[in-house]
């Protein structure tokens, strides 16, 4: 059992942090039923989540190897209990709800960046499979981005308290990950020599490929994600009176099963060398803001979970092949670097819902309109990527501290 309470203790706290970034999304719909919070603030929160989540990701890693995982991961919960303390005190005050959501974002990035990292080397030391620790990590966020939008959906529609109980729920469930991650041994216990700003660089991310084969396409990863999550059941709330919230839910739910069982798909149509799984993941982006922007314009149910579902499939799509993309651009000591200013641009799509909101009521676009746009920049992506120069792969090197592309899949999160 102490075998088994060592990686499932870490675990509890990356599921625990992914609990809480993901519990503000569903509720969109209920802060915009408020007088005094326009539509585009509602919105811009949800990108607010991205100021805490990239320097935590960019950071936590190179720190994590240096000092150890512990001093890194142990915060984590903490400021996950302190973000969902900050959204539940801020019911009615937008400072309070964009502070809480960074300290929500700077959780699940250590999370992203140390706990599955500790995980792989805790299930590594007891002798677990190679790819058991990826996996676990893995499940973990998985779990707690989806458990995380659709409890909090279920209780802010039917339950009392509904400005605040989803987030009470969460504080508890970080304290008890805080206090069952104090026993668990460091596994990180060699010390990095040379300069502190040496680990915080990354030589690849200088490389053009990286801009022209992978950038174009990484915003969409949770471009589409907020499209699914935010657009669509805002437009349809007239729709769902009486459940939209839990409407809410229901789309991140579609989202994120779409995007996970596509994967397996992604990783059989990836090939080294070849762009062809980056543009089936584009083009499955253009297709869902296509239907998006039918949804928006005929705003029926069954077409906005149509919708949800093909964009949760352009997410998975984008994530993979370009987690894989990136692998094989990074050099042998900046993976997770790399990997880091990769998920630091697939953040930035969360941006979307507020660009559109502020556009809507500042010049009147209506949202077919604007979301058939974002298919034509889904399209010029795609040709970018298309005419992007390749090289033939070359295989890493044993011993060179590269992932295995299972490994890389495997780390692959759900959602945010």
């Amino acid at each position: 059992m102490s075998r088994l309470r060592g990686w499932s203790a870490v675990a509890l706290a990356v599921f625990t942090a992914a609990w809480g970034g993901n519990e503000f999304t569903p509720l969109l719909v209920m802060y915009r039923q408020t007088d005094h919070v326009s539509g585009v603030v509602v919105d811009a929160l949800l990108f607010t989540y991205v100021l805490g989540i990239v320097p935590a990701l960019l950071v936590g890693g190179p720190l994590s190897d240096r000092f150890g995982r512990r001093p890194l991961m142990l915060p984590a919960p903490l400021f996950a209990a302190l973000g969902s303390a900050l959204l539940a005190a801020g019911a009615n005050s937008v400072p309070l709800l964009a502070i809480g959501r960074v300290c929500s974002g700077i959780a699940i990035g250590l999370a992203m960046a140390v706990g599955g990292s500790w995980i792989k080397e805790l299930s590594d030391r007891d002798g677990a499979g190679v790819t058991a620790g990826a996996r676990r990590a893995a499940l973990s966020l998985t779990a707690g981005f989806g458990l995380g939008a659709g409890v909090a959906a279920l209780l802010a529609q039917w339950a009392p308290w509904p400005n605040q109980l989803a987030y009470l729920i969460n504080i508890a469930m970080s304290t008890v990950a805080f206090v069952l991650l104090l026993p668990i041994p460091e596994t990180q216990t060699g010390t990095r020599e040379g300069r502190l700003r040496d680990d915080l660089s990354i030589p690849s991310v200088r490389k053009p490929a990286f801009w022209l084969q992978v950038a174009p396409a990484a915003p969409w990863v949770f471009g589409t994600c907020a499209v699914a999550y935010a657009v669509i059941p805002a437009l349809l709330t007239p729709h769902t009176d009486g459940w939209q919230i839990v409407f809410a839910g229901i789309c991140c739910v579609v989202g994120l099963t779409a995007g996970f069982f596509v994967q397996t798909l992604g990783r059989r149509i990836d090939r080294p060398g070849s762009p062809r799984a980056m543009v089936v993941a584009l083009v499955l982006v253009a297709v869902g803001m296509l239907l998006a922007a039918y949804s928006a314009q005929i705003l029926t149910i069954p077409m906005g979970l149509i919708a949800a579902a093909v964009l949760g499939t352009g997410y998975g799509m984008t994530l993979i092949s370009g987690l894989l993309a990136t692998q094989r651009l990074a050099g042998p000591n900046d993976l997770a670097g790399l990997t880091a200013v990769f998920y630091g641009l697939t953040y930035l799509g969360f941006a979307s819902p507020a660009i559109l909101s502020w556009l809507h009521q500042s010049y009147g676009f209506g949202y077919p309109a604007m979301l058939t746009f974002g298919a034509v920049v889904a399209l010029v992506g795609l040709v970018v990527v298309l005419l992007a120069p390749r090289r033939a792969p070359v295989a890493a090197p044993l011993g060179s501290g590269r992932f295995h592309e299972e490994d890389v899949l495997e780390r692959a999160p759900a959602s945010s």
